[in-house]
């Protein structure tokens, strides 16, 4: 069966080849490699005469890589789906088929969720047994795409960074599908600073969280929950004691609330069950 890995990039060019490079290594697989860049401002148009046998999308706007990951899923003609970051790739070359072969042998999985690694986790751990979990890191990660369009793709939030595969996954337990953790089957996340604002990443990961409450949790605990939520991501901007962080924080909040107050949120809750089972596998 066909996998499209699928990798979204803005000015990395420095580092973005070594994400293509583990991509083309991976083997027992029927294996197809694009990469949309998103806009780039610097030299990642050259690394195309590098790969000819990789497909290039050139986006003449900034469309977020949201979009991107969509119009992957949803023009492929591929069964499987693998994302992976422009600073991610694979630790082994059949890390990729254990994925695939995982998903072929059980039918009711809809995604699989790498074990990932980084520099602030980056010792190996020996591959244990599958388990179920409520979601996967974005950076790496394998999906069923028949299920994946049963439930409609990634539903864009209003911010750029954060929140969208929690709110994935939850769609597909609420299908009745389940999402796994490989255990020891790794993907590197370098976490590279370049192209990164990470102050404007917490502003926009506060506000996407606040915006998965809204959309997803049933009417009887909407109020609860998001008020609860709330104040977890303001008990969190204190406890750090950065006026950065509770600045990011508070604008966070100011854009979810002018999200919703001018419709750009639609709601689409799940059902008590479904959000009972998710929050049990997130933990505490």
């Amino acid at each position: 069966m066909t996998v499209l890995v699928g990798i979204v990039s803005k000015n990395r060019a420095s580092i973005l080849p070594r994400a293509i490079d583990s991509a083309l290594s991976q083997q027992g697989v029927s294996l197809q490699v694009a990469v949309y860049d998103d806009n780039s401002t610097d030299d990642t148009k050259l690394l195309q005469q590098c790969y000819p046998q990789v497909e290039w999308d050139f986006s003449p706007e900034n469309r977020g890589y949201v979009f991107a990951r969509n119009q992957f899923m949803s023009s492929t003609t591929a069964m499987y789906f693998c994302s992976l970051d422009d600073d991610s790739w694979f630790t082994n070359a059949d890390d990729l088929a254990k994925g695939v072969r995982y998903l072929e042998n059980n039918p009711n999985v809809a995604a699989i969720a790498y074990d990932i690694l980084s520099p602030d986790r980056p010792d190996r751990v020996p591959e244990k047994e599958p388990h179920e979990v409520s979601t996967f890191i974005g950076c790496g990660h394998l999906v069923r795409l028949s299920q994946a369009r049963e439930v409609g793709l990634y539903d864009p939030p209003p911010s750029y960074y954060g929140g969208e595969e929690k709110d994935l996954c939850l769609k597909l337990i609420d299908k009745g599908y389940t999402i796994i953790k490989l255990p020891g089957v790794h993907v590197w996340h370098d976490k590279t600073s370049v192209a990164r604002d990470l102050k404007a990443q917490h502003r926009s990961g506060v506000c996407n969280d606040l915006v998965f409450a809204w959309r997803r949790t049933p009417f009887v605990l909407l109020i609860p929950l998001t008020v609860l939520k709330l104040s977890r991501h303001l008990r969190f901007a204190r406890r750090y004691n950065s006026g950065e962080l509770k600045i990011a924080c508070r604008e966070g909040i100011g854009d979810f609330l002018r999200a919703v107050m001018a419709g750009k949120v639609r709601r689409g809750p799940v059902s008590l069950k479904a959000l009972r089972r998710f929050q049990y596998l997130a933990g505490p």
